[in-house]
Order: structure tokens, then sequence, then C-alpha cells
């Protein structure tokens, strides 16, 4: 077994994915990151980099197999960070998307994350009990609000869908050291981000999920500089 956890991040885009694999490295994680502009090698970092296509969920299964050939454990944890949204091509209809883009860009908000977190519990329980395993999806405050915009539509569906199974499976798990964890960063006053997200906050507060510090319940809405903050 590799003497250091591992973190396999889904979606490592520059921002938020970069800033998240930094922070799991100086903790002494051995990283795996996936992106469909990635390809199957390792970064200057020693990064194990991972070429993905979020919107197949058929094939989120080889990048646990991948983490596991490489490292020889299962990841302890888990961070989905890729999203989807199409802008409804009639900007006078919200209600214009295709079915096949909506399909597909749920399959990237919602059932992609689903599979991972199959794949992520049956790999948690060939790891040791004391190990704590975590799986952390990038929210937004779309589950509790809706921001009226319409390119906010299919993105918001899925944010949605996820943040009640996510809550679910959190419940049902939590008992056996499983924790899951909808993160959704927000100004201060508790308004939404929306393109101003920290990548660096995300960073801190991803590690501290993972660490199960201060007992931070499913609905992770955080701060900037604060960490966990609870917002009606």
């Amino acid at each position: 077994m590799a003497a250091n956890p591992v973190v396999l991040i889904l979606g490592a885009g520059p921002r938020i994915g970069a800033s998240v694999a930094e922070k799991f490295a100086s903790n002494g994680y051995n990283v795996a990151v996936a992106s469909r502009s990635r390809s199957d090698t390792k970064t200057a970092k020693g990064f194990l980099s991972l070429k993905a296509d979020f919107t197949k969920p058929d094939s989120i299964p080889a990048l646990f197999d991948a983490v596991k050939t490489e490292f020889l454990t299962s990841p302890s944890v888990i961070i989905y960070n890729a999203a989807a949204l199409t802008n409804p091509p009639d900007k006078d209809s919200v209600l214009s998307i295709s079915a096949e883009s909506m399909m597909l860009d749920l399959n990237v908000n919602t059932i992609s994350p689903y599979v991972a977190a199959q794949q992520a519990v049956s790999g948690w329980k060939t790891l040791p009990k004391e190990t704590k395993k975590t799986f952390v999806y990038t929210g937004n405050i779309t589950n509790v609000s809706i921001v009226p915009m319409p390119l906010m539509l299919d993105l918001g569906m899925g944010k949605s869908a996820s943040a009640f199974w996510i809550g679910l499976a959190d419940k049902m798990y939590s008992g056996q050291g499983f924790r899951f964890f909808y993160a959704d960063e927000r100004h201060g006053d508790g308004k939404f981000k929306g393109m101003a997200l920290d990548g660096t906050a995300h960073g801190e507060f991803y590690a501290q999920l993972a660490n199960h510090e201060e007992n931070v319940p499913w609905h992770a809405t955080f701060v900037k500089g604060k960490g966990y903050v609870e917002f009606k």
C-alpha cells in the first residue's frame, strides 16, 4: 500500500482544480488529476494526469482503476469539480435548450459524480478503518436559491439534484466515517459568488473537509478566510 494518502480530482481546471491539487500535495498526498484537456501521463509536478470525458459516466470507473494501478491503493479523497452548462439558444426562452444538450450537461453535473461516488465507496471499503474518507462536490448556491440567469438552467438543475444525493449519502454513510460534502463558496454576506470563486480558498477548505474537522455539515457553505459559515 502507498505510504501517502491519495486524492483524485475530477475536473482539474486552472483555478479551483489546480489550487486544490497544490494544497493536497503540500499536505503529503499523492495527487491524480483528470480533465478533458489532459493526457494520460505525469505532470511536471509529479501528479498523475488522466484524460476524462465527464459526459460519459461509464468512463469514470477506468479513472479509479488507473489511480489504483499507479498508487497501489484507492483514493481516500475524491474531489468532483467538473461542471457544464448550455446557454439557451433562444434568449427569450429559458426552455430552449435541446434535450440532447440537457442530457449531456446532466451527465457532467449529476450522473458522473454519482458514479464517482459509487467508485469511492467501493474503494474506501478496502482502506484501513482509521483512514478518513471524503467526497467533495464543488457546488454553488443554486440548490437553495434561484439565480435569474438563463445560462444557469441546466447547471442549476444538475447542482440541485447532486445536492440531494450528496446529503442523503452523507446521512447514510457518515456513521462509517465516510463523509460527503456539497461545497459552496459565498461572499461574506451569503450572496452567490459566481465567477469570483477563489481557488486558494477552495484548496484550504477542501483540505479541512478531508480532515473531518469541526463537524462541518454536508451542505458546506464557506467564505474565504473564514472557512465554514452557516447561511440561512
